[in-house]
């Protein structure tokens, strides 16, 4: 069931109901029919008007439907209001949308992020849904004095948030750790962002035989994957693949997914991987550059990756001055041009050390040569002089152990 209202809607009803569909789809549900309105407002009780909530109670009762899924963010009392009147369930998009999220997670994180966003969701549902709630525990002897049903449950869903927050929080500092590790060895991290479907797993698949999970549906990679790839001079980075963005996120996935997504704020290099064929692209882009904003990662640098350009006639106008690659990580189309772009591009953020190291630091020239590009390199008896571009972490490194200090430009 979808809502078009003309002066509000970046999005076309049938374009966002296409949309829809793909998601049911994803979830294992079988779509047997659409019906669209074009509302100027929402109707308080019901978000859509009367005379429409008696055709989908027809339609639904002449094609054996079991639920009716709103493209649209219902309030509990809408909801509880259009199942009573329609007699059967109703779901709103971003419940479809976290059920999906229960499917796909894998990791002890994604679970926990998958079950804090829903419980989020529920909170304000309780009144209609709380006998759904005995299996969070309690029983008897743990109600207060004079506390209804409804607060014992509200309660319990509370503590259940703090719980889940805590071991999220926990780890969030193993992950932190891990980041850690990683920076000691300051490999520059690019991290793939971008709508859900995109192509960021298959193209990570490309870049660095990660054997992503690649499927042909929306949120198909929920956990953070991290690789290392080879870049045409020689040096290494890390690559990230992230879960995808899509118009009309629920609400509180940003916070319950947030040390998921720090990945994205500690890369060096963002690649925005754009569908090309797909004919909502231009909103698709602006959907991803909001949640980078609210990500507080906008300023970040990045380079526009139009995927699935095999899958177009002529390739997407691309703004001068905006930084941009076409490929098609499924046949490989344009691999090397994106990997010289992303090498040109870290290039930018590397500094340029002159150092003088002992001789039996051989150690740190080999990670120069993995992590970097030397432009000279002169051996005398005891040491070894090198002009390089490095990444800034692996330049105050060079500087400690530099024989009579260092030039920087």
């Amino acid at each position: 069931m979808g809502v078009e209202r003309p002066k509000r809607d970046a999005v076309g009803g049938l374009e966002s109901l296409d949309e829809l569909e793909r998601l049911a789809e994803s979830a294992g549900v079988q779509v047997v029919g659409r019906v669209l309105q074009v509302l100027a407002r929402p109707q308080p009780a019901t978000f859509i008007g009367s005379g429409k909530v008696d055709e989908v109670r027809r339609y639904a009762w002449e094609n054996q439907a079991q639920v009716v899924i709103f493209d649209e963010s219902l309030a509990p009392a809408q909801q509880r209001n259009l199942e009573t009147a329609l007699g059967i369930k109703v779901i709103d998009r971003s419940q479809l949308i976290l059920d999906i999220f229960a499917q796909r997670a894998r990791s002890l994180e994604g679970k926990l992020q998958v079950e804090l966003a829903q419980l989020q969701y529920l909170l304000p549902r309780l009144t209609r849904q709380w006998q759904h709630l005995s299996r969070l525990g309690g029983g008897v002897g743990t109600r207060g004095p004079g506390e209804t049903q409804l607060e014992v449950d509200r309660r319990k869903v509370r503590e259940r948030v703090a719980v889940l927050r805590r071991r999220l929080r926990e780890v969030a500092r193993t992950r932190h750790i891990h980041r850690q590790s990683r920076s000691d060895v300051p490999l520059p991290v690019v991290a793939l962002v971008g709508y859900t479907n995109a192509g960021k797993s298959t193209l990570m698949n490309q870049l660095t035989a990660a054997h992503a999970l690649v499927a042909d549906q929306l949120f198909a990679t929920l956990d953070p994957m991290v690789r290392h790839f080879r870049l045409p001079a020689g040096m290494t980075a890390l690559l990230v693949d992230t879960v995808g963005f899509i118009h009309k996120l629920p609400h509180g996935f940003v916070d319950a997914f947030k040390s998921t997504l720090e990945e994205v704020q500690t890369a060096d290099l963002l690649l925005h991987v754009v569908d090309a064929s797909h004919p909502m692209m231009a909103h698709q882009q602006e959907v991803v550059e909001s949640v980078l904003r609210e990500l507080e990662v906008a300023h970040k640098p990045r380079i526009l990756v139009f995927n699935k350009i095999d899958l177009v006639r002529d390739p997407p106008f691309v703004p001068p001055g905006s930084p941009a690659c076409f490929v098609s990580a499924r046949t490989g189309e344009g691999l090397g041009q994106l990997l010289h772009c992303i090498e040109e591009k870290l290039m930018t953020l590397f500094e340029e050390v002159r150092v003088q190291l002992p001789l039996h630091r051989g150690d740190l020239v080999a990670r120069v040569r993995r992590l970097g590009r030397i432009v000279e390199e002169h051996y005398s008896a005891d040491s070894v002089e090198l002009c390089a571009f490095v990444p800034p972490k692996l330049a105050g490194q060079l500087r400690k152990h530099s024989l009579h200090g260092s030039v920087n430009h």
